[in-house]
């Protein structure tokens, strides 16, 4: 990967179609800002919501917040993305999360990767991304600073053994 803000990392894609694609970034946390405190700078009470890590979410808009959740909950500005889960952006689900009633599972991130048209199938044909499938498990489960390596290890491949660069036949 050309690009130091994507070296490995590991993008949750919600969105991919003829205008371009939309991704949050699940393999790196905020250093200093957590959960709680982006309720309360948003003026909703954090009730019951625990003080759970912020995730860098991508480059795009990084002041914009992101839920990505289990697809058991829906509301105003939710996205589901097959079985797999759901992303929401809109205040409901904060308050949905504050007040106990929300998704099962969830994570909170800041900013978004997103790619116009046609540029993420450039950069696949580029080899700067390997497309795994979908693994729900490891998004909500796995420690962030894992994911990486457990996304590889679930496509069957053992990250120490990958190249830094690639060749052309």
């Amino acid at each position: 990967m050309f690009d130091p803000r994507f070296a490995q990392a590991v993008i949750a894609m919600c969105v991919h179609d003829d205008n371009g694609a939309l991704g949050i970034a699940v393999g790196r946390l905020h250093d200093s800002l957590r959960f709680r405190a982006v309720l309360e700078e948003a003026g909703i009470a954090p009730g019951v919501a625990p003080d759970a890590p912020v995730h860098l979410g991508g480059p795009v808009e990084p002041q914009r917040g992101f839920v990505l959740h289990s697809p058991d909950w829906g509301g105003h500005g939710t996205i589901h993305v097959g079985s797999h889960w759901a992303l929401s952006f809109s205040t409901d689900v904060l308050r949905a999360i504050a007040e106990g009633r929300g998704p099962t599972q969830w994570l909170f991130a800041l900013g978004y990767a997103g790619w116009g048209a046609g540029q993420l199938e450039g950069e696949l044909r580029q080899h700067g991304w390997h497309a795994a499938a979908a693994h729900p498990a490891l998004l909500f489960d796995t420690p962030a600073a894992g994911r990486w390596k457990a996304v590889w290890r679930a496509e069957g491949i053992d990250p120490a053994l990958l190249a830094s660069e690639t060749g052309r036949a």
